[in-house]
């Protein structure tokens, strides 16, 4: 196999190899010029400058994902609910979501670089998820400096990470319980926490939970894309197939109250959302954690 950091630059009639440039990207410490790299890399692709060679294994370099020290990561439990009234509740929550989004950008680029052997259409999708991400990030992050905060200031957990190292094996479960699972609960969330900073007065903050929004039913959109193509190549019925998954993996119960318009524009079928009505009959609504 290749190492990202043993690799030779290409001769300049060719195209860079845009997975192994991901393989970087995701090692970078740095979340502002992580998010810059990644936005240049997926305009590189689309401009014909770098490809994506579906045949290439990548060894793992150590200490993925690349991240700063802070912010310090904490059990789920330990982070404080903060009242959107407060100035320094805001800057926590929009901390929360540009902590997400930095997770986010990672976990797109795991996808690009891990997964050898998918359709050259799977890797442009997640570097365009992973530029998209990269966007939120900034959005957020420059949001968080109106604030007087940077991302790092307020403690975050790890449970997006966790979940992907979980998958690192298995690209099927990584569609099912990534895209389809985790960033899914962003569309149920995404507007009971705008509605609360548009109550705070907070207009500038809730028009980028819009565009966040919009950009996310995309992601899950691919996600669910990618899923029902794997599930196909194999056989399998995505129904009960991502139900053994998420037992397999120990991926978080579905709580609602769902997002069924945004849902179905991503790709959820009327099967899906049926069992998803069920459910958010009988559960009360998780509530949202800063982090």
């Amino acid at each position: 196999m290749m190492s990202a950091a043993s690799s030779v630059p290409p001769p300049q009639d060719q195209p860079a190899c845009a997975r192994t440039a991901a393989l970087a990207a995701l090692s970078e410490n740095d979340p502002a010029i992580k998010a810059a790299t990644v936005r240049a890399l997926y305009a590189a692709v689309l401009a014909g400058g770098a490809s994506c060679p579906t045949d290439l294994e990548l060894d793992e370099p150590a200490g993925l994902p690349g991240r700063p020290a802070r912010p310090e990561l904490v059990d789920p439990r330990q982070l404080k609910r903060r009242s959107m009234q407060s100035p320094e509740g805001r800057a926590a929550l929009l901390h929360a979501l540009a902590h997400i989004e930095f997770n986010a950008i990672n976990l797109a680029l795991d996808a690009v670089w891990r997964f050898a052997r998918m359709p050259a259409a799977f890797y442009t999708d997640w570097l365009k998820v992973a530029a998209e991400e990269a966007y939120h990030y900034s959005l957020l992050a420059a949001r968080l400096a109106e604030y007087g905060h940077a991302y790092g200031d307020f403690p975050a957990h790890d449970g997006l990470w966790d979940m992907c190292e979980r998958t690192r094996g298995d690209v099927l479960a990584r569609m099912a319980l990534v895209p389809r699972t985790l960033e899914a609960r962003g569309l149920d969330a995404s507007p009971p926490i705008r509605a609360r900073l548009q109550q705070a007065g907070d207009h500038a903050s809730a028009e980028i939970l819009d565009v966040i929004l919009r950009d996310e039913i995309g992601h899950v959109l691919i996600g669910n894309h990618w899923f029902r193509h794997l599930c196909a190549a194999s056989g399998l019925d995505p129904h009960p197939t991502y139900t053994r998954l998420a037992d397999q993996y120990h991926a978080p119960k579905l709580r609602g109250p769902f997002n069924f318009e945004a849902r179905r524009d991503a790709g959820f079928d009327e099967a899906e959302l049926a069992a998803l009505a069920g459910l958010d009959a009988r559960q009360p609504a998780a509530p949202v954690a800063n982090g």
